[in-house]
């Protein structure tokens, strides 16, 4: 790939990255105000965030209070802003790769905090979920309230992948150093 065409894909990327965040964040947010947002994806056999998790317990989530309904929003929106920063980051990251900066200190911090952002979520979507469970299942009967603590194969690979991540930065900082050390003796 060409140095230009390295720049663009970059360019491209980074646009995309915050183009996603906002989706996310928007897609959430609907959800919880036009229930039928998750009816038709579920029904289509797509999933949202929460909502493979949740969904069993939203069966009336049109008769639920406005308040119910912004506090379920504000508590899923807890992980997506670990999602967030982390597209943040990889938005600046590639940035700089669009300046041509493949090896500097910069792209491997940023690269760093996309993985730390991908172990944030991690956590904070097990933490969040049973939240967000007993937040909707409150106002039921004594009995049908629930807590629901899971974790899932897709938060085990975003902390392999965060691992993973973050050993590329370990490793991206001694080449940038290296490649400062080089261009000092040239």
């Amino acid at each position: 790939m060409s140095p230009s065409n390295i720049a663009q894909t970059s360019q491209k990327i980074a646009s995309f990255s915050l183009l996603l965040a906002l989706t996310l964040f928007l897609l959430n947010a609907g959800c919880w105000f036009f229930p039928i947002l998750i009816t038709q994806a579920t029904d289509a056999g797509l999933s949202f965030l929460l909502s493979e998790r949740v969904v069993p317990y939203l069966a009336n989530l049109a008769w639920f209070p406005w308040w119910q309904k912004l506090g379920g929003m504000l508590f899923s929106s807890v992980p997506l802003l670990a999602i967030m920063f982390g597209l943040y980051h990889l938005r600046v990251l590639f940035k700089i790769y669009a300046q041509g900066e493949f090896f500097s200190i910069a792209a491997a911090e940023h690269l760093g905090k996309v993985g730390r952002a991908a172990s944030i979520w991690v956590v904070l979507d097990f933490l969040f979920t049973p939240i967000v469970v007993l937040w909707v299942t409150m106002l039921n009967p004594v009995g049908q309230r629930v807590l629901s603590v899971s974790v899932s194969s897709s938060m085990l690979m975003a902390l392999f992948l965060s691992l993973c991540i973050s050993v590329i930065e370990h490793i991206l900082r001694q080449a940038s150093q290296l490649a400062a050390e080089n261009q000092q003796f040239v």
